[in-house]
């Protein structure tokens, strides 16, 4: 599968797809100064950069960002850290073919940013990370895979999070490679 990867924070798991030899033939984000973009830049991968402040409207930017990805063939498509709601008819265009990876075990602590900050607030005992499908309700489509990840005594945002990232890294692949077989299973029927 010809993967695209959505991107606006540092890039461990863009980082871990590319060195399990992922396809990776697209690499958009609307943080160009980001480590991900620094990194696509390094390993010379095509970069888009959808900066939000360069378009008149959201729909504007992801029609955009859905056209670039389109050019250059993205079959699956990959939200790793990318941190904007995206525009029904970007979402549209890849219906079933666009997972998330979330630091929360869903639907505990979604629809945000600050999954891991709540997970903390509340004080549970554990949390974890979630991938699923993208639907145009956030952090709502059908869970793919997710990993348990235990809440320690004197846990801060970034020994926790830097957990959960570990496990992230561990089963984003796995669903990639569940979703890829699944999609070829379905076109080989139809």
């Amino acid at each position: 599968m010809r993967l695209g990867v959505l991107v606006s924070g540092k890039g461990s798991n863009l980082r871990n797809l590319v060195e399990r030899e992922f396809q990776v033939v697209a690499v958009a984000t609307n943080r160009p100064s980001c480590g991900a973009a620094a990194f696509a830049r390094e390993r010379g991968l095509p970069l888009g950069e959808f900066s939000q402040r360069g378009y008149a409207s959201l729909e504007e930017r992801d029609t955009a960002m859905r056209d670039w990805l389109a050019s250059l063939g993205v079959e699956l498509l990959v939200n790793a850290g990318y941190d904007r709601i995206l525009s029904a008819a970007f979402i549209a265009a890849f219906e079933n073919r666009m997972l998330n990876v979330h630091p929360s075990l869903l639907p505990a602590f979604g629809g945000g940013m600050d999954a891991v900050e709540q997970a903390l607030r509340q004080g549970v005992t554990q949390t974890g990370c979630t991938v699923h499908l993208v639907t145009e309700e956030v952090d709502a489509g059908p869970i793919l895979l997710q990993a348990v990840v235990p809440v320690l005594p004197g846990d801060s945002v970034e020994s926790l999070r830097a957990r959960i990232q570990l496990e992230e890294r561990r089963i984003l692949p796995v669903a990639i490679e569940m979703l890829t077989r699944n999609l070829a299973a379905r076109s080989s029927l139809g």
